[in-house]
C-alpha cells in the first residue's frame, strides 16, 4: 500500500443517482461533477453518472468542462461559474450559465437569477435572446431554513412565470427534501457522492457513501507517563500509553483540526492524539500492535459527516481538500 489510498465505488455513487431520479420522477437529474468531481475524481464519476441516467453534467469552470469534454465528446457539459473564456465554451460545445452583463452569442445560456442566495445572478430577468435555454436559481438555505428556501422559490416562480425555457432551482437537499422545487432539472453534487446535505447519516435518505479512505500504521510507540507526542506537546501520556503513527496527514487533506476526532485501527475506533502535522498523526492504541495494522480514516461504518462535525465545517470542505497523487496518496477506482 502506499502511504494511504483513496477507493472510490461507482457502484454506491450509481445507486445514489438511481435514489435521486426515483425522488425527481419527471425531472432531470443533472449531476454536478466540479472540483474534480467533490474529489472523487471527475472523469469516473462523471461517466458513471451518465450511465446511472444523469442528462447533463455540471462544471464550475470552463477549463473543467474541457478536460471533461476529452473524455465525454457528446455529453451535455454546463459550466455554472463565470465564465471568461466565451469561445472556448462556444468550440466545445459547452452551455454557459450567465448572471450579470450582456448575454453572449453563439452558445447556449442559462440565465441565473438571485432570488436570495446574494451571490451571482441578475436581480431580474433581462431581455432573453433566443441561445437562452434555461432559467435557473440558486437557493441558500434548503438544508437548513425551509421556509426561506420556498420564499426564494416563489420569487423565482414569479419571475419566470409563463417561460418555457428548463427551469433549474433544487440542488440535493432540495431535490431531497422539497419536491415543488424540483422544475425541469435538479443540479445534485454532494447526494451523488453519497454524502449527506444535511450532515445526518447518509442512510436517512437512502445514499451510499462512494468514498473511502485507508491507511496502515508506520510505527508503534510506547509513551512513558510525562513523555509527548506532537508539535507543542498537546498531548502528554499520565500513564504508560501506546501510540501508533500514521503516515497522513494535512497535506493529504487530513486537517489539522481533526486532532482528537477517531479513527478505525483494525476496526476499533482509536481517538487522535495530539496535533496533525503535515505528514502524519498519532493515534491512541489499546496497547502494542504491529506496524501494518490497517487504518481507516473514512468509511467501514466510519462516516465523513463526523469528522466534519468535530472540524466545524462541512464534508463537501473535507473531500474536496483530500490530495490524491501518486507520490502520497492513491485513487482507486472500483465499480462493486
Amino acid at each position: 500500500m502506499p502511504r494511504s489510498e483513496i477507493t472510490v465505488d461507482l457502484g454506491a455513487l450509481r445507486l445514489n443517482a438511481a435514489r435521486l431520479r426515483e425522488v425527481l420522477r419527471r425531472t432531470e437529474l443533472w449531476a454536478v461533477v466540479k472540483a474534480d468531481g467533490y474529489g472523487h475524481g471527475a472523469a469516473d464519476v462523471a461517466r458513471a453518472a451518465v450511465d446511472a441516467g444523469a442528462t447533463a453534467l455540471c462544471v464550475a469552470t470552463v477549463a473543467e468542462g474541457l478536460s471533461l469534454r476529452r473524455v465525454l465528446p457528446g455529453q451535455r457539459l454546463i459550466v455554472l461559474g463565470p465564465a471568461s473564456d466565451v469561445r472556448g465554451a462556444r468550440e466545445a460545445g459547452l452551455e454557459l450559465v450567465v448572471g450579470d452583463g450582456p448575454i453572449p452569442e453563439g452558445v447556449p445560456v442559462h440565465v441565473k437569477l438571485d432570488t436570495g442566495m446574494g451571490r451571482y445572478g441578475y436581480e431580474r430577468p433581462p431581455d432573453l435572446p433566443e441561445n437562452v435555454v434555461g432559467l435557473m436559481t440558486h437557493l441558500a438555505t434548503a438544508d437548513s431554513d425551509a421556509a426561506f428556501a420556498e420564499s426564494q422559490l416563489e420569487r423565482f416562480r414569479a419571475a419566470t412565470a409563463g417561460s418555457s425555457l428548463t427551469l433549474h432551482a433544487a440542488n440535493s437537499a432540495a431535490a431531497l427534501r422539497m419536491p415543488a422545487s424540483r422544475l425541469g432539472a435538479a443540479r445534485c453534487g454532494i447526494a451523488l457522492y453519497g454524502l449527506s446535505p444535511f450532515g445526518t447519516d447518509p442512510a436517512d435518505d437512502g445514499l451510499e457513501p462512494v468514498l473511502s479512505w485507508r491507511s496502515e500504521l508506520a510505527q508503534v510507540k510506547r509513551l512513558a507517563p510525562g513523555e509527548s507526542t506532537g508539535y507543542g506537546r498537546r498531548f502528554v501520556a499520565e500513564r504508560e500509553t501506546w501510540i501508533g503513527l500514521v503516515p497522513v496527514g494535512y497535506a493529504d487533506g487530513f486537517r489539522r483540526d481533526l486532532s482528537a476526532t477517531e479513527v478505525l485501527v483494525d476496526g476499533e475506533r482509536r481517538r487522535v492524539v495530539g496535533v496533525v502535522s503535515m505528514d502524519s498523526f498519532a493515534v491512541e492504541l489499546a496497547g502494542p500492535a504491529e506496524p501494518g495494522t490497517p487504518v481507516t480514516l473514512i468509511g467501514d461504518g466510519l462516516p465523513a459527516e463526523e469528522h466534519a462535525r468535530h472540524a466545524g465545517t462541512i464534508t463537501y470542505e473535507l473531500v474536496t481538500g483530500l490530495r490524491a497523487n501518486r507520490d502520497r496518496t492513491t485513487r482507486k477506482v472500483v465499480d462493486a
